[in-house]
């Protein structure tokens, strides 16, 4: 009988509902993908992670730590931001067609980002607020130089 396959790997940490959140969500989500074989882009993940923790740095009121959940998965990885305001966010849906962003606005662009750059995205209410979440694929593996012999 072959071996069960390794459980996917989590990280769960509590932030300060402050902007000196953004750069440790940032670098736990660099971390979590450079301590293994990097299922996701990293960089997409560290942009989308610093999103979501703005986010809900920005728009809730709560003072609450917010918490970042890191799950790699055989797929890829999964980012969730949890907070203490049930509200859901923005709008999380795929833009429509002729959709357009207005270049000098500030704000805005955030969310779009997450709906362009993820394979799936989404909220979900919990126990004591909602979660935001993305999701981004595995990269395929590139062929390496073959050993000489």
């Amino acid at each position: 009988m072959p071996p069960d396959p390794p459980a996917p790997a989590s990280w769960r940490i509590a932030l300060p509902h402050s902007t000196a959140a953004v750069p440790i969500a940032r670098a736990l989500v660099r971390t979590a993908l450079s301590d293994i074989d990097a299922p996701a882009d990293s960089d997409t993940a560290e942009l989308l992670t610093a999103e979501l923790v703005a986010n809900a740095v920005e728009h809730t009121v709560s003072s609450e730590p917010i918490e970042l959940v890191v799950e790699l998965l055989p797929t890829g990885c999964q980012v969730e931001v949890h907070d203490h305001d049930p509200a859901p966010p923005g709008d999380l849906s795929r833009p429509r067609p002729g959709f357009e962003v207005d270049p000098w606005q500030e704000h805005g662009r955030g969310l779009l980002l997450i709906r362009t750059l993820s394979s799936a995205c989404g909220h979900r209410t919990t126990e004591h607020g909602k979660a935001v979440w993305f999701t981004l694929p595995a990269i395929p593996s590139q062929p390496g130089p073959s050993p000489e012999s």
